[in-house]
């Protein structure tokens, strides 16, 4: 099977769940609306900048928001089968025990709640579905990679390391490697 592609069935029920129901619930206001969209990117966030830029860096290349795969993760290593997601704290529920009680407590409460829930949900069915069709996935929260870039960087590097043998094949590291800058045959190169 391609690594690429879902299989129909799977594809439906990924359509199906994406469309969340907030049946009863409204935003607060078309403006409240409009100023939560605009702040909120979808792509290049400052975490996922700082992400690719390091691991750049580091000289690995992959791809970026690949959009046949679940949940369109941010950065992809196409050959080692490696997805990467920088989840926000707010949109995908960090802490989301405490979270959770201080949105009840705003404005709004029900419809934050059910749009953070369902995020955490298709976060989850994304992995799955990830999962299924023979992927790594890696998910890091935004204050992850703020506090500890690099360490970030070291968990996705041993990733790639992990996946040698699998999907593309790779050849071993050459006796002169860098030490600070492992050797990662198989990563495609841009």
């Amino acid at each position: 099977m391609n690594g690429g592609s879902i299989k129909a069935p799977l594809r439906e029920e990924l359509a199906a769940a994406s469309r969340p129901s907030y049946r009863g619930l409204r935003p607060a206001s078309a403006q409240a609306t409009a100023a939560a969209r605009g702040s909120s990117r979808k792509t290049d966030t400052r975490c996922e900048v700082t992400l690719r830029r390091a691991l750049w860096a580091a000289g690995c290349r992959y791809r970026k928001n690949v959009p046949t795969l679940p949940g369109r993760p941010d950065v992809v290593f196409l050959g080692a089968k490696v997805a990467v997601f920088c989840d926000g704290d707010f949109w995908h529920g960090r802490d989301w025990e405490s979270r959770r009680q201080k949105l009840r407590r705003g404005n709004n409460a029900d419809y934050w709640l059910a749009k953070i829930q369902r995020n955490m949900e298709r976060d989850q069915q994304n992995i799955r579905l990830l999962q299924e069709m023979g992927w790594t996935v890696l998910r890091f929260w935004e204050s992850e990679m703020r506090s500890d870039a690099e360490r970030v960087v070291r968990t996705v590097l041993e990733a790639l390391r992990g996946t040698q043998g699998k999907g593309r094949p790779h050849r071993a590291a050459p006796t002169n490697a860098p030490v600070d800058r492992p050797y990662r045959s198989g990563v495609k190169r841009a």
